[in-house]
């Protein structure tokens, strides 16, 4: 017979590996973000599989892997941006993007106006403030709430 302590050691246990594996992939995705990344790819190199892996890292981070992915592209899409030398192709697939309708479509989604407008509006504004600050103040917002630049008047 076991003891009754057991199993809830084994929970705690395996909710500790799987918040290190889960640290991992979330390293992966920070340090190989202009990569061809996909859920399937991540959950084989932890040893978890595609679905297991979407549900934890939803819970642990709020959001799935690839919209942490996306996200991260797209913080970079904003600093490549911002620097202007160049075009909005260009940065799409710099980032690791390989479709620019994806690309836009996500890029408004997160930051509330599309690539090509978000060049024109920062290439002036951020001009000569540090880049930590830069970054700070035009960072993306996740989960679709993206902040409108002009509010609707009634």
């Amino acid at each position: 017979m076991c003891h009754p302590g057991w199993g809830r050691a084994f929970t705690a246990a395996q909710r500790l590996s799987d918040l290190a594996r889960l640290r991992r992939v979330r390293d992966r995705i920070d340090r190989e973000y202009a990569q061809p990344l996909d859920v399937e790819a991540l959950a084989r190199g932890v040893h978890m599989s595609a679905g297991h892996l979407s549900r934890q890292f939803r819970l642990a981070y709020g959001e799935p892997p690839y919209a942490y992915l996306m996200t991260r592209r797209i913080e970079r899409a904003t600093a490549l941006l911002r620097r202007g030398d160049l075009s909005v192709t260009e940065v799409c697939f710099a980032v690791g993007c390989s479709s620019l309708g994806t690309f836009s479509t996500r890029f408004t989604q997160l930051v509330g106006v599309s690539p090509n407008a978000y060049r024109r509006q920062t290439a002036g504004p951020v001009a000569g403030i540090p880049s930590c600050m830069a970054k700070q103040v035009t960072r993306p917002v996740r989960n679709r709430e993206a902040r409108t630049l002009d509010p609707q008047l009634a």
